[in-house]
């Protein structure tokens, strides 16, 4: 159809059509008024008197920040999150990561499923273990606690003075069924069904996206710094937050950071922005870090009360933050308290291992892969792998279907029948050495 003059001339502004089914009646005449309502969109002229609303401001698409507007239509901004170790959620996933590590060093083939919740002077332990292994696990909460710093007797949640209560079963017989009872060990059933990805990216060495990967590195050296008394006023409870200005696929420097850290009540505001400014970030962000970043220091005001004596904390409430910061997908599933047999983990971590090894063999510098399972079952209902235009497809998808991703292969092949997992809890599962799927 045949573009009508009155769209032609709507071109200068930012049309956005109401409802091409909409007729303009009596009764909306005074919303008319308020508003303008002008040409008819070319569906709409077929069917008399309907229009659509117009914001007179301009069609070229900007991105807005505190910096001011981006004029340039391939600019655009991304935004990551981390959090410390005494955030209350990764309080929990901590102690979850340890109750399996507990496990898997005695008996390497324990089915966990361990959740989480601390609030208070309160840690639940609940869901379902089934293992040879003999492990005190209001002990291993404890020493998991008092490894972050939640020490205080003063606070609430301390931890030796915490209440542990235990909620714990052994497996469902029709999972273990599903997962072990096959005759060839080979075809181990996923242990669930779902959805996992994996991801890797060429703008960082890490193969990491840098929001992410700096705003972990904030939050890591908050923890070193606490932990080595360099700053003796900060506590365990805080958050990062990197905004990266990017052009097309490509990072060009950081417009954002924002750092929220849990603090005694004497020190002031003024020195906790001194050190986040002039001697955190210059050494979290090196080469990122400019002259031109707008700073934001605990925004709120004061942050005296934080961690488990404030906030609930539960397992797995951190997916994002242990991913790819957003930028990539992300299938639902949770990390912490799950042993190898649970591909919610396990194919997370070799679908990474898979996307690295696409940017490491250029066949792309951007790669995502997305697989699926059926719970019992041994090999995956469907592959995905996407290289966002950075290769060749077709010979990325060849390349991934030379990995075998069922359940059993992929334990083997990264070796993940090891105490290994209180290492991955904090500051990201991805992008740091020392990792099997890392390598």
């Amino acid at each position: 159809m045949e573009t009508p003059r009155c769209l032609e001339r709507a071109t200068p502004l930012d049309v956005r059509k109401v409802s091409s089914e909409a007729k303009v009646s009596a009764g909306s005449s005074r919303l008319m008024r308020r508003r303008r309502f002008a040409f008819r969109a070319p569906d709409a002229c077929q069917r008399k008197g309907a229009c659509i609303e117009t914001h007179t401001r301009r069609t070229s698409i900007s991105t807005h920040s505190q910096q001011g507007v981006l004029r340039n239509p391939r600019q655009h901004v991304f935004t990551s999150e981390s959090v410390t170790e005494g955030h209350p959620d990764k309080v929990s996933d901590f102690i979850a990561d340890s109750v399996l590590d507990a496990h898997l060093a005695q008996d390497p083939q324990s089915r966990v499923a361990c959740e989480v919740l601390c609030k208070g002077a309160h840690v639940i332990l609940a869901g379902e273990i089934s293992s040879t292994a003999v492990v005190d696990h209001a002990e291993i909460a404890r020493t998991a606690i008092r490894e972050i710093g939640y020490t205080d007797p003063t606070q609430e949640f301390n931890a030796d003075g915490v209440h542990i209560q235990q909620l714990l079963t052994t497996q469902a017989p029709e999972i273990a069924r599903g997962v072990d009872g096959h005759f060839d060990r080979k075809d181990q059933g996923a242990g669930d069904q779902g959805i996992m990805f994996g991801y890797a990216t060429d703008e960082t060495p890490e193969l990491m996206p840098i929001p992410i990967a700096l705003a972990h590195r904030l939050g890591r050296m908050l923890a070193e710094d606490r932990h080595a008394g360099v700053e003796p006023w900060l506590r365990p409870d805080g958050k990062t937050q990197v905004s990266v200005l990017y052009e097309g696929n490509r990072p060009i420097r950081i417009m954002n950071v924002l750092v929220s850290t849990q603090h005694t009540p004497e020190v002031s505001r003024e020195d906790i922005s001194e050190y986040v400014t002039r001697r955190l970030s210059p050494r979290a962000l090196g080469d990122w870090h400019s002259d031109s970043i707008t700073f934001t220091v605990n925004p709120a005001g004061t942050f005296v009360f934080g961690g488990p004596s404030t906030d609930c904390g539960v397992t797995g409430r951190k997916i994002i933050v242990d991913t790819y910061g957003g930028a990539a997908h992300h299938g639902g599933g949770a990390f912490s308290g799950k042993d190898p047999s649970k591909v919610d983990r396990t194919a997370a971590y070799f679908c990474r291992y898979v996307a690295r090894q696409i940017v490491l063999q250029r066949l792309a510098s951007r790669a995502e892969i997305q697989v699926a399972y059926a719970i019992g079952l041994a090999k995956p209902v469907s592959i995905k792998v996407d290289a966002f235009g950075t290769g060749d497809a077709r010979e990325a998808e060849e390349f991934v279907r030379t990995f075998d991703f069922r359940p059993a292969a992929m334990i083997e092949r990264l070796n993940l029948l090891q105490p290994i997992y209180r290492k991955t809890t904090n500051y990201g599962h991805f992008g740091r050495p020392g990792l099997p799927w890392e390598g």
